[in-house]
C-alpha cells in the first residue's frame, strides 16, 4: 500500500483530501520547477507540457492522469501560498515571490 498524504484545494478552503505522497510530490516537484519566479507565469496547458518530460514513467506512464494530478498540485500550491494564480483568461500561474 502505498502512503498517502492531505493535500489543500484553495477553492475549497478547509476540506482536505487524501492522495498518493510519491505521485503528488513528483508532480509538486516538476510543476514548481517549471514556474516561473513572476508574472506573466505560464498557462495550465504551457504548465503541463513542460512538466510531461520530468515526471517518473513508473508514476506516469505516457503522461497518464498528469492533467488531475497537475491540478491536484496546482490548488494544493496555491492554499498553501506556494503559487500563485493571475486573473487572466486564460488561467495563468508562477510561484510566489
Amino acid at each position: 500500500m502505498s502512503e498517502r498524504i492531505e493535500i489543500e484545494n484553495v477553492v475549497s478552503p478547509g476540506r482536505v483530501v487524501r492522495v498518493d505522497k510519491a505521485k503528488y510530490d513528483a508532480m509538486r516537484g516538476a510543476l514548481l520547477a517549471v514556474l516561473p519566479p513572476a508574472a506573466p507565469g505560464l498557462t495550465v496547458a504551457e504548465a503541463k507540457q513542460k512538466v510531461l518530460p520530468l515526471l517518473p514513467q513508473d508514476l506516469f506512464p505516457a503522461g497518464a492522469k498528469a492533467g488531475w494530478w497537475l491540478k491536484a498540485a496546482q490548488l494544493d500550491l496555491e492554499a498553501k501560498g506556494s503559487i500563485e494564480r493571475e486573473a487572466t483568461k486564460p488561467l495563468r500561474l508562477h510561484r510566489k515571490q
